[in-house]
């Protein structure tokens, strides 16, 4: 028995060899597949690519081979004044603060910030004690003064009795010389005695009369017609009239005339002239113009800018404007001469600098150019365009020397038979 059981369990190389032999015959096969497929996809991305390629070569040609269609414009002569934009600044046509005078408490305040007031008008009241009492003093020693003189006069005159008489008796012999010359000096002293009394007297009334005018900067008075752009008083405060430490009381400013200054460069100085038009606009007002004239300049140049300090004066009756408002003057200032104005659409600046390209019976001849003013929109041109040429507008950016084109149609129609015939030259060229 134990000989059948040994005999089942044993297991010969016959039946073992067929479980270890199929593996490597799978995965051979499994690779094999792997390898097709990555083989066929590497030959669908050549494809792929070679396509592409192709696609971008035939591209490329027929880019190569299209002529462009381009705008153009014919080059004239402009005579019209030049318009010049710039920033500018609104100022009151005049502006002071006013300082006190008189010093003392301010007893009354009339004004405030915003308020309008005309000359003359009383803007506070300044309550100063001292100085009404300096004025009766001063009055008082004027009386004074005045019967001193009366005192002195009266002196002179019996003096010169007592002189008189003196004389006559020396001359008789009634009296002595010496007597006689101390009469005479004694009338010369007094005769000085009522100079010295009027000259006091002078002094005095001369006193009283800057007490006076000090007294009457007790009440302070707008200088000219305005508004009142700050106050720097209350009622209580103390002021004082110190020459070099005197109290700012109020700014008053008068913007029925505005002052606009603005600064204008040195390529416009020569043809702009006091009394030219002008025109403000405010960014927070569209659509109104506000019509000046340029009244004054600086008649010199910053040297660091090389533009000149120029005002213009704007009507503001209505008080639509304000001091201090951002705005931007256009001048037009006449030319002295005729010059060639491009739209600036058609510069192309690259490497070489700023020129244009110009189309001449549908070949393009880049010019170089040399520009007298930029004017935004449009540029002057000071050499490199004649009258009459043709300008090609936003010309393509490969636009290059002796590149055929084909101008466009008026109103912005293409010409096809003259496109179709450019493309023709092109495909022989």
């Amino acid at each position: 028995m134990r000989d059948e059981v040994h005999k089942t369990d044993t297991l010969t190389p016959e039946t073992a060899a067929p479980s270890h032999g199929t593996r490597p015959r799978h995965l051979g096969l499994i690779v094999l597949a792997a390898l097709l497929a990555l083989a066929g996809l590497v030959a669908y991305g050549a494809f792929g690519h070679a396509q592409r390629r192709d696609a971008a070569l035939e591209t490329e040609k027929l880019q190569e081979d299209a002529v462009p269609v381009v705008r153009v414009a014919t080059v004239g002569v402009n005579s019209a004044p030049r318009v010049l934009d710039l920033p500018g600044s609104t100022e009151a046509f005049d502006a002071a603060t006013v300082y006190a005078r008189a010093t003392g408490y301010v007893a009354k305040r009339n004004v405030d910030i915003g308020s309008k007031v005309k000359a003359g008008d009383v803007l506070a009241i300044i309550a100063a004690p001292d100085l009404d009492q300096q004025l009766l003093q001063a009055e008082a020693q004027v009386a004074q003064l005045q019967a001193a003189v009366a005192q002195a006069q009266s002196n002179m005159q019996l003096a010169n009795v007592t002189n008189q008489r003196t004389q006559t008796l020396v001359v008789q012999g009634w009296q002595s010389k010496q007597q006689g010359d101390t009469d005479r000096l004694t009338y010369q002293a007094q005769s000085a005695a009522v100079q010295v009394a009027q000259a006091n007297l002078l002094a005095g009334q001369a006193q009283v009369s800057r007490l006076k005018e000090l007294t009457g900067f007790e009440k302070v008075v707008a200088p000219f017609n305005g508004f009142i752009t700050q106050r720097h008083i209350d009622v209580g405060s103390l002021v004082t009239a110190d020459q070099s430490t005197g109290t700012a009381l109020f700014d008053i400013a008068r913007s029925q005339v505005l002052r606009t200054q603005i600064y204008v460069p040195q390529d416009a100085v020569f043809g702009l002239k006091d009394g030219a038009s002008a025109e403000v606009r405010v960014p927070e007002i569209p659509g109104r113009v506000f019509h000046g004239t340029v009244a004054r300049n600086a008649n010199a140049l910053t040297p660091g800018t090389r533009t000149r300090l120029t005002e213009v004066d704007v009507d503001n009756a209505d008080g639509t404007l304000f001091p201090g408002l951002y705005c931007t003057v256009r001048l037009f200032i006449p030319r002295t001469q005729p010059v060639i104005s491009i739209p600036a659409q058609a510069l192309i600046f690259n490497k070489n600098g700023l020129s244009a390209a110009v189309y001449e019976d549908g070949i393009v001849r880049v010019r170089q150019l040399n520009l007298l003013a930029d004017n935004g929109a449009e540029v002057d041109v000071r050499t490199g365009l004649k009258p009459e040429d043709k300008i090609i507008l936003s010309p393509p950016i490969n636009i290059r020397d002796g590149m055929r084109v084909v101008a466009a149609g008026s109103g912005g129609n293409v010409d096809v038979g003259s496109a179709e015939a450019g493309r023709t030259a092109a495909k022989k060229d």
